[in-house]
């Protein structure tokens, strides 16, 4: 909580780690800091009467080196911690039916993956490296369609690693124009958008539709499929990111915060009261209650987040018309 309020207003606050009591002289040293925060990157921590404030240096000797020989991926050998990931030998896997072995050139990075890096992740057999993009190297029997050197974008795992093999299906050619990192960058984001709004909401021309978090990586996807559709978006997330949402077209008047429920009001105006057609959320407790407000025709509500998911039935008995969907894109 404390970060999210210091990037939102810079400046303004100062996290201090102090090595005794609050006492007069710790008092002054931080009243002279707060003068003038900017240098201490908003945080410092006093040791013995010495100021001390964070700062990158490169790192020499302790990079992490592939294995002498053969191929290798990134895994979390010492789950808890991001300093527990190393590099692993990963031997080559015979290609079986509707396979494919990819050179990787580029990965998209994911929550997902730190999230596995921690231990924290509820699938233990997950893999770190999800989606990504590269060349192919080989197919395996039953693939038509790719041949060795077309450019590829897809998701696969492990992806943090040389090489890759990856389910047909999978896999696609890389968009003339695109680059290894824009390809990367695609797959997760834009699948779970189009699954959410496409598959399960059946989002059409004409109507209107909800993306919480409008500024995150989904969100973003989202925005961009919704205008695809024919759809009127209203969007949310934190002022400072506001920018973001106008430069991906939605209307100022379609705008509200993800940091309090005032969404609500607000979106109620903008469409005269008849609120939207399909909410796509990622968020929790009063703002799924405000969210479902905003259905008082009916509609769908597809929910993507974790940490509030409700039952249909419940839903539908409180909210007459409003189908209720969570889900996952591994279900897809």
């Amino acid at each position: 909580l404390l970060r999210s309020a210091q990037s939102e207003h810079p400046d303004r606050i100062v996290l201090a780690d102090l090595d005794g009591p609050l006492d007069a002289d710790a008092v002054a040293l931080l009243a002279a800091v707060a003068a003038d925060p900017a240098p201490t990157g908003g945080q410092l921590a006093v040791r013995e009467g010495a100021v001390r404030v964070p700062r990158l240096t490169r790192l020499t000797g302790d990079e992490l080196t592939p294995p002498a020989s053969g191929l290798w991926h990134l895994a979390p050998v010492a789950p808890g911690t991001i300093d527990g990931v190393d590099l692993v030998a990963a031997p080559a896997a015979k290609l079986v039916a509707g396979q494919v072995r990819i050179a990787v050139r580029a990965t998209g990075v994911n929550f997902r993956d730190v999230l596995i890096a921690l231990g924290m992740y509820p699938d233990a057999a997950a893999r770190m490296g999800s989606e990504g993009a590269g060349v192919v190297l080989e197919v395996g029997p039953g693939v038509d369609g790719l041949a060795p050197g077309d450019r590829v974008f897809g998701m696969f795992e492990p992806g943090f690693g040389p090489q890759v093999v990856a389910e047909r299906q999978r896999v696609a050619r890389i968009p003339a124009g695109w680059s290894y990192a824009e390809a990367a960058s695609v797959p997760l984001v834009f699948l779970t958008a189009y699954y959410a709004l496409h598959d399960l909401a059946g989002l059409r021309s004409g109507e209107s539709v909800l993306i919480h978090s409008g500024a995150g990586g989904v969100g973003m996807a989202a925005i961009q499929l919704a205008h695809h559709f024919g759809a009127t978006v209203y969007a949310t997330a934190s002022p400072g990111k506001w920018e973001t949402l106008r430069g991906l077209g939605v209307a100022p008047e379609r705008i509200g915060s993800s940091r309090s429920t005032e969404f609500e009001a607000v979106f109620a105006s903008a469409s005269g009261g008849a609120g939207v057609d399909v909410v796509l959320d990622a968020l929790a407790g009063e703002f799924v209650d405000a969210s479902l407000r905003l259905l008082p025709r009916g509609g769908r509500f597809v929910e993507m987040g974790k940490t509030d998911v409700r039952d249909a039935d419940a839903v539908a008995a409180e909210h007459p018309g409003v189908a209720y969907r969570a889900f996952d894109l591994n279900e897809a």
